[in-house]
């Protein structure tokens, strides 16, 4: 066995690409933290999460890959890394894994069972506000609706979101101000963004053809910060590939997408500058 193979195989990673990301979102958590012991001003903190409302919708992509291909190699360490993201995004242990992996990505081309449904029940299209509100609020009960499938996922989301929920209930507790604006409010927010962004890449495209049914937004910057999500058609055609991976998936399917599916959301047009 080679030294760089017997190296790959030892890391904590399971692909390198992993290492900033979660280094950036470890220094972020470290940050919520030291404010949350340090800072009594209401003021400074409400300033604060508005601040960072972009930067933990940002992370909430990163809890979606992290869902798809665990990033580490111990399930320790995957399960501690989940508790941070869930402090960011308010997404917990295997919720994505059940409603998105397990539920969104089997049934995205059926909105009669898709667990991120943009049509009403009627067939009609949903507002972005309104299926927001309708995703976000229904996360979790259809996340556990998918977990009576798979027993042993389901035990894992149950256990975990409860540890996460006293987590977030002590810290309130203990400091009232701050764990409400560092902690709860912005996990609150962040699910509904994380919601609002999921309009944006399939909502309004009826068909049952793969590579029409997501539109793709190919930004460097956009991409930068959500690890390749805009990649988002090689990301439902192939769901097991890692997102450092999806530029050259996208490149050997690309001649199959429509020219129409490629779009810019609001955040890379005013903020990213294109």
């Amino acid at each position: 066995m080679s030294m760089s193979r017997s190296v790959r195989q030892n890391s904590l990673f399971r692909y390198k690409a992993d290492r900033l990301p979660v280094f950036i979102i470890s220094l972020l958590t470290l940050l919520d933290f030291a404010l949350y012991f340090t800072v009594d001003s209401a003021v400074v903190l409400v300033v604060y999460y508005v601040l960072m409302i972009l930067p933990k919708a940002s992370i909430c992509a990163w809890n979606h890959h992290h869902q798809h291909i665990f990033t580490f190699r111990n399930g320790l360490l995957n399960r501690i890394l989940e508790l941070v993201y869930a402090l960011h995004t308010g997404v917990t242990t295997h919720l994505w894994r059940l409603h998105h992996v397990l539920g969104h990505h089997l049934n995205f081309l059926d909105q009669e069972k898709d667990e991120s449904r943009w049509k009403r029940k009627n067939g009609k299209q949903m507002g972005a506000l309104e299926y927001s509100l309708n995703v976000a609020l229904t996360a979790y009960p259809r996340g556990y609706q998918v977990g009576k499938r798979f027993p042993k996922q389901l035990r894992a989301f149950i256990l975990y979101a409860l540890l996460t929920f006293v987590v977030v209930a002590v810290l309130v507790w203990f400091n009232p101000v701050a764990g409400v604006m560092l902690f709860a409010v912005p996990m609150a927010t962040s699910l509904f963004l994380t919601a609002y962004v999921t309009y944006g890449h399939h909502a309004g495209l009826d068909t049952q053809n793969e590579f029409e049914a997501s539109y793709n937004n190919l930004s460097r910057w956009y991409n930068i910060f959500t690890g390749n999500l805009g990649y988002h058609t090689a990301h439902h055609h192939k769901q097991g590939v890692h997102w450092s991976k999806l530029p050259q998936l996208h490149a050997s399917i690309e001649h199959k997408i429509p020219s129409h599916l490629y779009q810019k959301s609001v955040v890379t047009k005013v903020l990213l500058g294109g």
